[in-house]
C-alpha cells in the first residue's frame, strides 16, 4: 500500500513538472476530466422507498443482520443511479418490481467515528395493492420480516437517524416538497 502511494506520488509530481514545462495552467488542465474525477473525495450513497398499504401505514423491514428495523432500499452501486439502486433494492428485497414516484428527501451524512460520510436519498413507493402486499418475497438471508405500522410507531423500531430522516420525509410528501437535509436537519440561514 505504501509502495503504492510513493508511486503515485511520483506519478502526481512528473505531471506537474509536466504541466509547468508545458506552460499549462493547472494539474487539472492536463489530466483528462475523468482521471482527474476519479481524483475526487467520494462518498457513499444509499436509497430507501417509502411504501404504504391501502390503510396509510407504513411498510417496514427487519433486518437478518442488526437490531434496529428499515425500510426498504439499500446500498448505491458503482455506475448506478439513486432511483436504480432503490428500485433493484426493492425488487430484491421484497420481490416487487415497481417504479418510483417522486424524490422525497436527501439526507447529507457528516463522518463519523465509525461511518464515512454519505448521501442518503429517500424516494415515494406509493401504495401496495393487497394483490401485491400478498407477493412479497423477502430473502431469508437479509430480512427476517416485514410489517405495516403506524409512522409513529414505526419510529421506535428504526435508529434515530432513519426515524428523524422518515419523518422529514413523511412531512415533504405531506407538503408536496422535495427537502434538502445535513444530518436529518434542515439547514437555516446563508451558507
Amino acid at each position: 500500500m505504501v509502495k503504492g502511494r510513493v508511486k503515485l506520488t511520483l506519478m502526481i509530481a512528473a505531471l506537474f513538472t509536466t504541466c509547468k514545462l508545458a506552460n499549462l495552467r493547472t494539474l487539472e488542465a492536463f489530466l483528462s476530466d475523468k482521471t482527474y474525477q476519479r481524483s475526487l473525495p467520494k462518498k457513499r450513497m444509499s436509497a430507501g422507498a417509502l411504501f404504504f398499504d391501502e390503510m396509510g401505514r407504513l411498510l417496514v423491514v427487519e433486518p437478518a443482520y442488526k437490531s434496529n428495523w428499515e425500510i426498504p432500499g439499500g446500498a448505491v452501486e458503482m455506475n448506478e443511479s439513486p432511483r436504480q439502486a432503490c428500485v433493484r433494492e426493492v425488487e430484491e428485497e421484497l420481490g416487487l418490481k415497481r417504479p418510483l414516484r417522486q424524490l422525497l428527501s436527501v439526507d447529507y451524512l457528516s463522518e463519523s467515528l465509525d461511518k464515512t460520510e454519505a448521501l442518503v436519498f429517500i424516494f415515494l413507493g406509493g401504495v401496495l395493492s393487497d394483490d401485491e402486499i400478498q407477493f412479497i418475497q423477502l430473502p431469508a438471508s437479509e430480512l427476517l420480516s416485514y410489517a405495516f405500522l403506524q409512522p409513529t410507531e414505526a419510529y421506535g423500531r428504526f435508529n434515530q437517524r432513519l426515524a428523524r430522516r422518515v419523518r422529514q420525509s413523511l412531512q415533504a410528501l405531506e407538503n408536496g416538497q422535495t427537502i434538502y437535509m445535513e444530518n436529518q436537519q434542515t439547514p437555516t440561514g446563508d451558507i
